[in-house]
């Protein structure tokens, strides 16, 4: 039992660490580096702790019940796969953190680097450890966005931002592609649990939708990592520090895409489909990475392209899908991580240390720098496939598998031949690698004298470049046991023989492999001089790139498009906004009527109220009189409209709807006092207009008259249709009929609002709050517009007005009614579950006794004279409204589960009480914090508006005075 919760530990720790170190002071270099370091470790043991149960074949998981009717559960699992890859990031990862420790600069901000750090491992172990379908998608977009602000550290760099941007546009689409390919796959399976989709392969692949669902996978898999034509955002990303290019190209990121294909390959793989795209696209990327990366001048430049071809490999191996293939994608996994991590460190040590990356001006540093020239050379070996060392055996059971009949199709007879022309390139650039950087004539011109870096920044390069070592010599007592173990878990029953020994005897492969290696040096050794002073590039690269396209798309996405629909859909002013929008939703009413025109109303005889027609009459006329008097006078606009509002309450009362009645009521009230305030420092009207502009005026106006009647003709419609056509049974008699014995209220709605629909609830108040932060935002820097056109020093500043103009109640009864509203406040929350009330109604009407208060107060300083703190206001809402729905999770239940019962009080009995009060009061605290702020945001521009124009009379006052 204490496994499956060290698996929960193991994802939550990296985002636990990321937290505090992110919290840490700026300076606290090694601090923060300790603590990612230990982190780190600290999951390292965990993996040892479960390393056995695994090894065994058990797959460990951990599921806390979210939406079980759904079937999204949070589920953590564990199998040998996953094991092997978490020990990859982990491990990388705390060599990443000491060596970032000694190339990041004083002055950059640590704590910034390793809290990214820290989230980006926890998001990949969380990916690689995800049981459901959906969190799987959440962790694969949380990578994305994660990598991004790595990418991006150093922010000041053009280069750093816009591969940041590339970055995160590609690997994001391609996330949105995983998400509509998870989502079919659970409604082809079945399920969105991970176990139960990989054992209907055959059903999936027998699915109508099989080939939409593949084409959404792959173009995610192949985005994330670096597939043709997905690859160009990778050699951008080498804008990232070093310790990131490292940590993104060996462990993290780019293999997650690797990792999703072998992963879902026994569910989605095994057709002709699967194997021309994979394995064409693999090879292809193969090909195409080793070749550019001969031309490339920068060192990290050429790491990436291998990497693009090292990807392509791998995925090309998942593509064939047989076992073996498997068994090789996953080895080639494992130690191409090892000799790319310790290549990318060791190319950041050249750059610390001699102030550039240009292979052009680098050469002979094998002799001011050996230990780092060393340790590089063996590991671009590994890089290259030389035996002995852990590239050749995995590069020797890719060329076997190459060589092995599939289907016997033109690509099948094409892989051996494929594979050796690449690896003929992959020879070649590093030879590149190690003769132009370290052979040749001593360096001259450098803008640092090279020299060996401190002992413990090559510590995690000797460390690594050991392992390649050690698995190229002894790989069955090394690797050997754990990749038997990530095989079988993704193999299960078929796992084949396999042999990772150093020397199979002369074959086929081997005789590849020496192929590959003399003719990869022969060709480096003959077009040297060529490839160091050309471009870098063959031409055709140069005329056909990728990433022109993307940045053609980004183009027109980004800027001549929206421009164009702007023009087309959004004019400056608002009402041709809304006239469209108002149009656009008689659209959709006539298309309802369409469908339902069939269906016969149900008719019966209904009694005419009087009393409610005269009110009807009433509001119609205050509604028409608001209209009308908009062109006048917009404080009677404002209270005719607060009349029509007050009809539409009493109609939701006279209709036995209590509940709309208070809420209708109260956001009137606020509404009214909020536009009050905002009347105060708009622009007075112009008493004259000229005799076209008020017949264009005219014109407009009775244009927008007849789209209003349309409008509320088309609504009255919607209604009337509604409530005449026979309706069967509905979810609302079903909320009628459970609210007090599932949810312990009668008050349905309230019932519905903080029980059944929480976690709706819970959306809605965070998007209050953003939409209140952007008001206040907004609000906090808009310039108030001027009284009329004109030069600058024509135009007059808007009158803020006192409020004593609009008041019509002495400012003393506002302050009295300040504690009524509070008791009133308090008695609308406390009844809420049980009648008309709640959270929202309660906060609405603390939110109008402070708004009354600040009337009361006149026009002086409203942020001195508002006590209350909105922020902390929302926040303890969000927070108190979050952990209700947590605490549920700590008794076994889904996510924000409400739990109601009778407690007996002394002196008062038994009362009712609920959870959902709790998640209620966090409502309650959102809807008075997001209330208060917008009257801040309101009231700081008509405090504004009267400083500046107290700061322009001010000259003229003096000048009076001294008169």
């Amino acid at each position: 039992m204490a496994e499956p919760n060290l698996i929960l530990l193991l994802v939550l720790l990296p985002f636990a660490g990321s937290v505090i170190a992110a919290t840490m002071p700026t300076g606290a270099r090694n601090g923060t580096a300790w603590l990612s370091g230990l982190i780190m470790f600290a999951g390292l043991l965990i993996l040892a702790a479960v390393h056995r149960p695994v090894a065994e074949g058990e797959v460990l998981r951990y599921a806390i019940s979210w939406v079980p009717s759904l079937g999204l559960d949070l589920v953590f699992r564990l199998d040998g796969f996953a094991w092997l890859f978490v020990t990859l990031v982990l491990g990388i990862g705390v060599l990443v953190v000491l060596y970032a420790r000694y190339y990041l600069a004083k002055s950059d901000p640590s704590p910034k680097f390793f809290a990214s750090i820290l989230a980006f491992a926890g998001a990949m172990v969380g990916l690689l450890t995800s049981g459901n379908l959906i969190m799987l998608v959440v962790f694969w977009e949380l990578t994305s966005l994660i990598s991004f602000l790595l990418i991006g550290y150093w922010q000041r760099s053009p280069a750093a931002r816009d591969g940041a941007r590339m970055a995160l546009v590609v690997t994001a689409a391609g996330g949105l592609c995983l998400l509509a390919a998870m989502l079919l796959l659970g409604q082809i399976a079945g399920t969105y649990d991970l176990d139960g989709v990989l054992a209907e392969g055959s059903q999936i692949r027998s699915h109508p939708l099989y080939g939409v669902t593949l084409a959404l996978f792959l173009i995610a898999a192949f985005t994330k990592s670096a597939q043709v034509p997905f690859h160009f955002w990778l050699p951008n990303a080498m804008a990232a520090p070093t310790p990131v290019s490292a940590f993104l190209h060996s462990a993290t990121m780019v293999k997650a895409g690797v990792f999703l294909l072998v992963r879902f390959s026994p569910a989605l793989g095994g057709t002709e489909a699967w194997f021309f795209t994979v394995t064409g696209i693999g090879m292809a990327t193969l090909l195409f990475g080793a070749v550019i990366a001969l031309f490339r001048h920068d060192l990290k430049g050429l790491l990436a392209y291998s990497t693009i071809s090292h990807l392509g490999l791998i995925t090309a191996l998942a593509g064939i899908g047989s076992n073996g293939a498997i068994v090789a994608a996953i080895f080639h996994i494992a130690n191409h991580a090892v000799f790319k991590a310790s290549l990318f460190m060791a190319a950041g040590i050249i750059d610390h240390e001699t102030g550039t990356r240009d292979m052009r001006r680098l050469s002979g540093l094998i002799r001011l720098m050996p230990a780092t020239g060393s340790l590089a050379i063996v590991a671009a070996f590994a890089m290259a496939g030389v035996p002995l060392l852990n590239g050749f055996l995995s590069k020797e059971m890719f060329f076997a598998e190459a060589v092995e009949w599939h289907n016997g199709t033109w690509l099948d007879d094409s892989l051996p031949y494929i594979a050796t022309l690449a690896s003929v390139f992959s020879v070649a650039y590093s030879m590149r690698f190690i003769m132009t950087v370290f052979f040749g004539p001593p360096p001259v011109d450098l803008p640092k004298t090279p020299h060996e870096p401190v002992t413990w920044m090559r510590r995690p390069v000797e460390l690594l470049v050991l392992i390649c070592l050690v698995v190229g010599i002894i790989p069955g007592l090394t690797l050997g046991p754990t990749l038997n173990m990530a095989a079988r878990s993704v193999l299960g029953a078929d796992m084949p023989y396999y042999s990772v020994a150093v020397w199979h005897g002369f074959n086929t492969p081997l005789i590849m492999s020496l192929i590959a290696m003399v003719l990869g040096a022969g060709l480096y050794l003959v077009f040297a001089r060529a490839i160091q002073n050309g471009p870098e590039g063959p031409p055709l690269v140069h005329r056909i790139q990728a990433q022109r396209f993307y940045e053609r798309v980004m183009l027109v996405a980004t800027w001549t498009g929206p421009r164009r629909l702007l023009r087309l859909v959004g004019p400056d002013r608002l009402q041709p906004q809304l006239r469209l929008i108002v149009l656009l939703a008689i659209a959709g009413t006539v298309y309802m009527m369409w469908g339902s025109a069939g269906t016969p109303p149900r008719l019966g005889p209904t009694e005419l109220n009087p009393g409610f027609l005269v009110m009807w009459i009433v509001g119609a006329s205050c509604a028409i009189a608001a209209a009308w008097q908009a062109k006048y006078h917009r404080f009677a606009a404002l209270v005719l409209l607060g009349g029509a509002g007050l009809v539409t309450c009493l109609t939701f009362a006279w209709f036995s709807a209590p509940d709309l009645a208070v809420t209708q009521l109260l956001v009137e009230i606020v509404t009214t006092v909020l536009l009050l305030l905002g009347l105060r420092w708009l622009p007075k009207r112009l008493a004259e207009i000229p005799g076209d502009q008020l017949r264009a005026a005219r014109i407009r106006r009775g244009r927008d008259l007849v789209i209003a009647l349309v409008f509320g003709a088309a609504m009255s419609a919607i209604a009337f249709m509604v409530m005449t056509r026979p309706q069967l049974a509905t979810v609302g008699d079903w909320f009628l009929r459970n609210a007090y014995s599932e949810g312990g209220g009668t008050n349905v709605v309230n019932v519905i609002l903080v029980d059944f629909r929480a976690f709706d609830t819970f959306g809605e108040i965070t998007v209050l709050v953003i939409v209140a932060l952007s008001v206040f935002a907004l609000l906090r820097r808009f310039r108030p517009a001027t009284e009329s056109a004109g030069p600058p020093e024509q135009q007059v500043a808007p009158e803020a007005r006192p409020l004593s103009d609009y008041m019509m109640v002495p400012a003393v009864i506002m302050q009295w009614m300040f504690p009524v509203m509070i008791v009133l406040s308090a008695y609308l929350f406390l009844r809420g579950h049980d009648l008309p009330g709640g959270g929202f109604s309660a906060g609405v009407t603390l939110a109008i006794a402070f708004l009354l208060q600040y009337l009361a107060t006149h026009v002086r300083l409203v942020e001195s004279q508002l006590t209350v703190l909105p922020a902390r206001w929302m926040g303890f809402g969000l927070l108190t409204a979050g952990g209700t729905g947590i605490g549920s999770w700590v008794f076994g239940y889904p996510f924000l589960t409400a739990h109601a019962q009778y407690v007996n009080l002394p002196l008062i009995g038994e009362v009712p009480a609920a959870t959902a009060m709790i998640f209620d009061l966090g409502v309650f605290g959102v809807v008075v914090g997001a209330t208060i702020l917008m009257l801040i945001a309101i009231a700081h521009q008509s405090l504004r508006s009267a400083r500046t124009r107290a700061h322009d009379e001010a000259p003229a006052r003096e000048q009076e005075e001294a008169a």
